[in-house]
């Protein structure tokens, strides 16, 4: 397991280079500099337009100023914003919280609902709950976030009045969890709602495989509970592929975020980078980029873990 373990982290070494890279060249492809926001509306100079253009370094080629920034970052300096001065890490530390917030609720929202569809899908295929499951596995992947965050808006906090509509609490100085909840829940339906359809799909198409095996079958003729053959025998055994779907979920939780954040005023990364690719604040998009990557990687580590785990065949290999 821990050649296994090292493997994994050496091969994202490399992922984690190449993520860097992409960003850092794609950022310096789009129209527009930071000195166009940083003297926005002054009568600076072009000569000192030009010494703050050599002082932060973008008079050099892109690829320079890659190596420049990766250099500092091994050193754990992430730089400062162009926007507002500050450091580019205090900006990031107080936004993280809240985008993991609702992304890990909505990720455990979406296995609290859609492995118990899926599972009472496969069971009893083809009946008035195999139909219910599908067709909302259906809607619920076919459904982009913007669109059902924008159908919620109007159902539940323009029409119904009963959830707010955005912020992550009230006008009141007294932030309460109760408060805060009241505010979560709709941004979290809008992360869980595509991730729900997906995962159902996957959980009965899985489970249903491993039922028509041998040793189901062998298990039932040994007088085995229907019961005890679902949760004991066929569960664990159809969990590596919805596992595998999990890990998956992760960046398209990020990305949902992004726009969930957005939608709904959320102060998390997803705004934050929203708003320096608008000012071109350079640093503090590849200080979220290093923050969601390093995410990732993790959660992708661990779910092969727990892949290993339940199949002994892969740690053995």
């Amino acid at each position: 397991m821990g050649k296994y373990v090292f493997k994994r982290l050496v091969i994202a070494i490399p992922t984690f280079l190449g993520i860097t890279i992409l960003v850092y060249f794609l950022s310096s492809l789009a129209p527009g500099s930071p000195l166009e926001l940083l003297f926005n509306d002054s009568n600076a100079t072009a000569e000192v337009m030009h010494d703050m253009e050599a002082r932060l370094g973008l008079d050099q080629p892109v690829y320079l100023q890659y190596f420049s920034w990766l250099k500092e970052l091994f050193k754990g300096n992430f730089g400062k914003s162009y926007r507002t001065g500050l450091s580019v890490w205090e900006s990031i530390a107080e936004r993280v919280g809240p985008t993991l917030l609702i992304t890990l609720s909505s990720l455990f929202l979406s296995v609290l609902i859609a492995i118990p569809l899926g599972l009472m899908s496969a069971y009893k295929p083809y009946s008035g709950w195999d139909y219910f499951s599908s067709g909302l596995s259906f809607v619920g992947a076919a459904t982009p976030n913007f669109f059902a965050g924008l159908v919620l808006v109007y159902l539940f906090s323009v029409k119904i009045k009963l959830f707010p509509s955005s912020g992550m609490y009230g006008s009141s100085s007294l932030h309460t969890f109760p408060d805060l909840l009241h505010h979560m829940i709709l941004p979290v339906l809008v992360l869980s709602i595509q991730q729900v359809g997906s995962l159902i799909r996957q959980t009965r198409g899985s489970v249903l495989e491993v039922l028509q095996d041998d040793y189901i079958r062998t298990a039932r003729s040994k007088g085995c509970t229907e019961k005890r053959v679902l949760f004991r025998h066929a569960l664990r055994n159809s969990m590596a592929p919805v596992i595998t779907r999990i890990g998956s979920m992760i960046p398209f939780l990020v990305g949902g975020a992004v726009v969930t954040e957005q939608l709904f005023s959320w102060p998390g990364l997803g705004s934050l980078m929203v708003l320096s690719i608008n000012s071109r604040d350079y640093p503090v998009i590849m200080g979220i980029t290093v923050i969601i990557s390093v995410a990732v990687l993790i959660g992708n580590l661990l779910i092969d873990l727990i892949y290993c785990w339940l199949d002994p065949r892969i740690r053995h290999n």
